[in-house]
Order: C-alpha cells, then sequence, then structure tokens
C-alpha cells in the first residue's frame, strides 16, 4: 500500500534550513517524534501544528499538502 503525504513539514524544515533536532527541542518533544511527523508515519495535532508553522516562521497551510485526493 501507497503512504500518502499530509503534510510538507520535511520540506519546509529544508527550505528554512532547519534540523528535525532543532524543532524537537523547540516543542518539548522527542526527536523521533519529530521524524514520525516527517516521513508521514504520524500527524501533528492541530495545535501542534499551528505551534510547528511558529517555529518554521510560515503560515501554517504552508505545512499542508493541497493537492489531496478526495
Amino acid at each position: 500500500m501507497k503512504r500518502e503525504n499530509y503534510n510538507r513539514i520535511k520540506a519546509v524544515l529544508a527550505e528554512e534550513g532547519k534540523k528535525n533536532i532543532d524543532l524537537a527541542k523547540n516543542l518539548g518533544v522527542k526527536d523521533t517524534t519529530v521524524s514520525r511527523w516527517v516521513t508521514n508515519d504520524s500527524q501533528p495535532s492541530i495545535e501542534r501544528l499551528f505551534e510547528i508553522a511558529d517555529f518554521l516562521e510560515v503560515d501554517v497551510r504552508t505545512l499542508l499538502i493541497s493537492n489531496l485526493k478526495s
């Protein structure tokens, strides 16, 4: 089964020149948690997504995939 990508956290981290560990430290979560988000193995909560957007200084919509299939 093909894994769907629901967020762009990995791409935006790279665009902003930041690493998973930077995000993990800022949010007070384990680096494995961030790793699961960037590989789309799990998804952050809505509240956490806003915190990620704040850390990356982007609009939260930038972190979401806009071309999802219905």
